[in-house]
């Protein structure tokens, strides 16, 4: 359990330290044209994955759901709107309203697969990370005193 906790740490550094790199690209090529770039450089790593692993065949699947391949419609609509959103707003307050987002994305799919209304303590979770993103931005519009001599 450590090691997946370990790695999704990791991997939520990466995923920040991709939406800096994407929110650069995007103030020079524009949202949209950032996504693209990202996926194609995306791409092109897991073709070389796939190539390196020996397991570039596809093999016959059985037939998802058609709701299933939204999949890659979503993943670059969210890099369009974040490399947009990433350098104004900065990379604390975009990184936190992307993990509120997903928190309360993923209490609404727990709620509607489970059919369990989410415990106090979740929803204190999400406030609690809502509340640090609403602290953020109170302090930065606060107006700092002068230092005495």
């Amino acid at each position: 359990m450590t090691l997946y906790i370990l790695l999704a740490l990791l991997n939520g550094t990466v995923i920040g330290t991709s939406r800096a790199i994407n929110g650069r690209l995007s103030v020079e090529a524009g949202p949209f044209k950032a996504s693209l770039w990202n996926h194609v450089v995306g791409f092109l790593f897991l073709s070389l994955l796939l190539l390196a692993l020996g397991d570039w065949r596809f093999q016959a699947v059985p037939a998802p759901p058609l709701a299933a391949y939204l999949g890659g419609f979503f993943g670059a609509l969210f890099v369009a709107v974040n490399s947009y959103v990433f350098p104004r707003l900065g990379a604390m307050n975009a990184a936190l309203l992307v993990i509120s987002g997903q928190m309360i994305a993923a209490v609404l799919m727990d709620y509607r697969n489970q059919g369990v209304a989410p415990s106090p303590i979740r929803c204190l979770g999400v406030a609690i990370v809502l509340l640090g993103i609403y602290l953020t931005r109170v302090s930065k519009s606060a107006p700092k005193k002068d230092k005495a001599p």
